[in-house]
């Protein structure tokens, strides 16, 4: 048997490729769009890459099933709960595909979604009665397990969920035998849970002892603890959820488009007709010179999820990026479904050398001068765009909290007529919040460099508020 897990740490997310060498078969589980990665290690393997599974129909990313079925003539294999637009074959609880030596056997585990299946990976020539892995979606990760909030809005509510998780769990997944290896379709940094570790592969044995979830506990308070203090869900997911169910283009198709090079005109005119121009370098690099009006989401953090969340799946998106990473930029894009990017600045920002009328310039402030600014008899507000909860943990006193993900929706609460400092917990959140809120012509705007992380340690006062008291 052949076994490989792959790893996209910008999106947390894992996926698998299973292949048995005497029928030269593979199966690829929950891909990533961009799938050049499957097809070069099958090649390479001598292997024809023949079924590919979806454990569920995923919100934090657009799956390459599509693709693969398209370049390989795979067949598209769901939970038999699911409905979707294009053709797949269905597994229910206990369905087996045998591949020569390798058996895949499908567990219905309902809970995170309803049409969510775990996978387990038996290989027949070492041990044919006990699975050597299980491949649990986003049922089970390490150290958490999948939150039932996520599909309450559309036909379930997260109790119903939440219950049909916990018969999961006990009935299907945590028989399995300690040594069987855990395999789950995310790690630490996903939206997906609120607890995930950083191991990308543990035991059931392992996790029956440390995961919280799995503790023994009443299926009430099962339910109370996996619905409480979850993290807010950014707003692309219930669009990618849905994406993942229909016929659509492939990614190869929308990189044709956007990849297009623009002239500089050209981009100027796009944004009179309402385009979103999004400047994908360093946050230091846009500081010290964007094109008036672009919006800085750097390839440098938490890329996708901010676009998807801030951006307009409706208007077009045009790039700004340092020469050769423009296909980096539209790829993660396509990643969570964005294929409407029109193209990208052709040269960069060296485009602007003779319009300097079209440059702005973000002021960036470090946390001793602030200190000294807030000391004063005319103090700026300072912004705080973290979420609330670390807003609550520890804070500038005196700040205002809008979260970075309601701070279009919240402008009116913002004194722009008073001189501002906006900052996040690094410095990433901040200079995107700077990006919205300069339009607004504020009076005087700055950016916290390194973010509360500096203020504190420059061992400045903090304070901390046990309820909320937000804006």
């Amino acid at each position: 048997m052949i076994f490989k897990q792959y790893y996209l740490g910008c999106l947390a997310h894992a996926s698998y490729l299973i292949g048995d060498e005497e029928t030269a078969t593979a199966v690829v589980v929950d891909p990533q769009r961009d799938i050049h990665q499957y097809i070069r290690d099958a090649e390479q393997q001598a292997l024809q890459i023949r079924y590919v599974f979806l454990t569920h129909f995923h919100a934090d990313f657009l799956a390459g099933h599509l693709e693969l079925r398209d370049q390989t003539g795979a067949t598209i294999c769901l939970g038999v709960r699911a409905e979707a637009e294009y053709a797949f074959r269905p597994f229910g609880n206990g369905d087996v595909l045998d591949i020569g030596q390798v058996r895949l056997k499908t567990l219905e585990t309902p809970g995170h979604t309803p049409e969510a299946i775990s996978i387990l990976v038996y290989d027949r020539q070492q041990n044919a009665d006990r699975p050597h892995a299980v491949l649990t979606g986003d049922t089970l990760f390490i150290g958490d397990v999948g939150r039932p909030d996520l599909m309450a809005s559309i036909g379930m509510t997260a109790d119903e969920l939440a219950n049909l998780l916990y018969d999961s769990l006990h009935n299907k997944l945590l028989p399995l035998p300690d040594e069987t290896l855990v395999y789950p379709a995310h790690g630490a940094g996903s939206l997906c849970g609120r607890n995930l570790s950083t191991d990308t592969v543990s035991t059931m044995g392992t996790q029956r002892h440390y995961n919280y979830a799995l503790q023994p506990m009443s299926r009430e308070a099962f339910v109370a603890l996996v619905t409480a203090d979850q993290p807010e869900a950014p707003s692309y997911f219930a669009y990618d959820a849905m994406l993942n169910r229909r016929e659509r283009a492939t990614l190869e198709a929308a990189l044709e488009q956007g990849l297009t090079p623009l002239s500089l005109d050209t981009v100027i005119q796009l944004m009179h007709t309402d385009a979103q121009v999004v400047d994908v370098r360093d946050v230091a690099d846009f500081a010290g010179a964007h094109l008036r009006g672009s919006l800085n989401i750097s390839l440098s953090g938490a890329y996708a999820t901010w676009a998807g969340t801030l951006l307009d799946r409706h208007r077009p998106i045009v790039l700004v990026a340092d020469p050769g990473q423009e296909g980096e930029a539209a790829t993660r894009l396509g990643r969570i479904g964005f294929d409407h990017v029109q193209g990208f600045l052709d040269g960069g920002m060296q485009a602007l050398d003779a319009r300097l009328d079209l440059v702005q310039r973000t002021e960036r402030i470090t946390a001793p001068a602030l200190a000294e600014q807030l000391a004063s008899a005319t103090p700026p507000v300072v912004l705080d765009v973290r979420t609330e909860k670390e807003w609550q943990d520890k804070h500038i006193e005196g700040s205002l909290n809008i979260p970075l993900n309601h701070l279009r929706e919240r402008i009116s609460e913002i004194p722009l007529h008073q001189p501002l400092v906006v900052h996040c917990g690094s410095g990433y959140r901040s200079a995107i919040a700077v990006s919205i809120l300069t339009p607004y012509d504020p009076a005087h705007i700055a950016d916290l460099v390194g973010g509360f992380a500096a203020w504190e340690a420059s061992q400045f006062e903090t304070t901390t508020s046990e309820a909320s008291t937000s804006a």
